[in-house]
């Protein structure tokens, strides 16, 4: 099950995220098709966070096709999206990556930018 992460002070509103990390962790298979996302309850307690914030972003999830509602049971995932299984020889050597970064004195913030400048130059025009 999907554990969120609330960062308020990143500027990116906290619906927002919720979708963004459930997105990552369908990239991820970390969820799959089938998978009951956590209750609106559970991710309050565990995020400190108002529940209409996580309905709303249940609700955006299901307007995209990614989840559905089933009254009574839950939310849960109906697609995946991407190939990037969490035990993918390419994210070893990211992960690899990351912590030459770190030890090369680098902060989060430097390493993101460095990664997104990569991204960029390599998926320019790509839609998604």
């Amino acid at each position: 099950m999907v554990e969120y992460r609330i960062d308020r002070h990143s500027g990116v509103a906290t619906y927002v995220q919720i979708v963004q990390q459930t997105k990552q962790a369908l990239r991820m298979g970390l969820l799959r098709p089938g998978d009951r996302l956590p209750t609106a309850r559970e991710v309050v307690e565990a995020t400190a966070i108002n529940p209409n914030t996580v309905l709303k972003a249940y609700r955006e999830l299901e307007r995209e096709g990614l989840v559905e509602a089933r009254r009574g049971l839950g939310t849960f995932v109906r697609r995946s999206l991407g190939t990037a299984p969490a035990d993918s020889p390419l994210r070893t050597e990211l992960e690899a990556w990351a912590g030459r970064a770190r030890a090369a004195g680098l902060e989060r913030e430097d390493v993101a930018a460095l990664f997104t400048a990569v991204l960029d130059k390599h998926f320019q025009g790509d839609p998604t």
